[in-house]
């Protein structure tokens, strides 16, 4: 299927950025530890890892000398490597939280953060499930919520849905879900826009229920909303375009009425599920690290950005904020 081509790319990439860079040569700059290679390491969410190991080709097409790894454990997994100095660079599906932040000061790690894309968090089921059309925020939460635990039929959800403001409507048949993890900056933002809220207001925690078949790899999540006839479950924009012959997007009602996630609605706000995706980098790499410079500077040319569409997101309108941060 697509969306694996396109992960198990994404590995072949950094294989292949390695193996490009160990026959580099006299090309091959120095990263200050004398052994003649430069390096530059990038890890986190695994919503934007496509967009970094596509411009990582790129940048070592031109520049053999360099070896760029890109790794998509999650964003909060990301964050903990790049706060210990492990990383030059990290992906983040969503900005980096307080206490986050607090360890990269701990450990004296100053960052930029850096916008690099619009993505549309995309809520799924199968094609054959043919009840469900469109959901608001209220029916979300009475199947995924924090007092969803145990309702195991979409049907079971009714009466919590008629509660919180959804329709209560469901059918009676079997509700399997597959969806990103806590490490996972998508089950972060998704919990952001859909629950918090309503969770807030009814005294809850802010969590999705924790009993659903929970993975970082996004194509885990694709394989198990494939897997059954009326599962339900959400990823990145660009996992669901990859795979919409075998995958239905559930239309959303933030409260201007349903609304379908396309390239339009993401790059126009009126998707309810639209998020920024971003790139963190640590500034001491950047002004230490001449190879880590360069490559920011590609990602943020017009080459550089023309990955983001590539990799199947919505490119900002202008990238001269960021350029700017850069050049600074």
């Amino acid at each position: 299927m697509r969306s694996r081509l396109r992960k198990l790319a994404a590995i072949t990439v950094t294989a292949a950025l390695l193996t490009s860079a160990c026959g580099g040569g006299d090309d091959a700059a120095d990263d200050g530890n004398g052994d003649g290679a430069a390096s530059i390491a990038i890890s986190g969410s695994s919503t934007v890892q496509p967009i970094s190991a596509a411009v990582g080709q790129k940048f070592v097409d031109a520049n053999p000398g360099v070896a760029v790894t890109v790794d998509g454990p999650g964003t909060g997994d990301g964050f903990q490597l790049f706060c210990s100095g492990d990383t030059d660079i990290s992906d983040a599906s969503r900005p980096i939280k307080d206490e986050e932040a607090q360890q990269c000061a701990d450990a004296g790690i100053g960052y930029i953060e850096l916008q690099v894309a619009i993505d549309g968090l995309t809520v799924l089921t199968s094609p054959a499930n043919s009840a469900v059309t469109c959901l608001n925020f209220g029916d979300i939460y009475a199947l995924v919520g924090p007092e969803s635990l145990g309702i195991d039929t979409w049907a079971e959800a009714n009466d919590l849905a008629a509660e919180v403001g959804g329709s209560g409507s469901f059918t009676d048949v079997p509700l399997t879900i597959t969806a990103p993890g806590e490490e996972s900056g998508t089950y972060d933002t998704f919990v952001e826009l859909v629950l918090a809220g309503i969770a807030e207001e009814r005294g809850q925690e802010a969590a999705a229920r924790p009993d659903y078949i929970a993975s970082p790899n996004d194509n885990v999540i694709i394989e198990g909303i494939e897997g059954s006839d009326t599962s339900f479950g959400w990823v990145g924009y660009a996992f669901y375009v990859q795979e919409q012959e075998r995958l239905k997007a559930i239309q959303i009602d933030g409260g201007a009425g349903c609304i379908a996630p396309t390239d339009a609605t993401i790059a126009d706000g009126s998707y309810p599920l639209a998020r920024p995706l971003f790139i963190y980098v640590n500034t001491q790499r950047l002004a230490d690290k001449p190879e880590v410079r360069s490559f920011v500077e590609f990602y943020l040319s017009e080459e550089g950005i023309a990955s983001v569409s590539e990799a199947g997101y919505i490119e900002l309108t202008d990238y001269g904020t960021q350029r700017s941060a850069i050049e600074g």
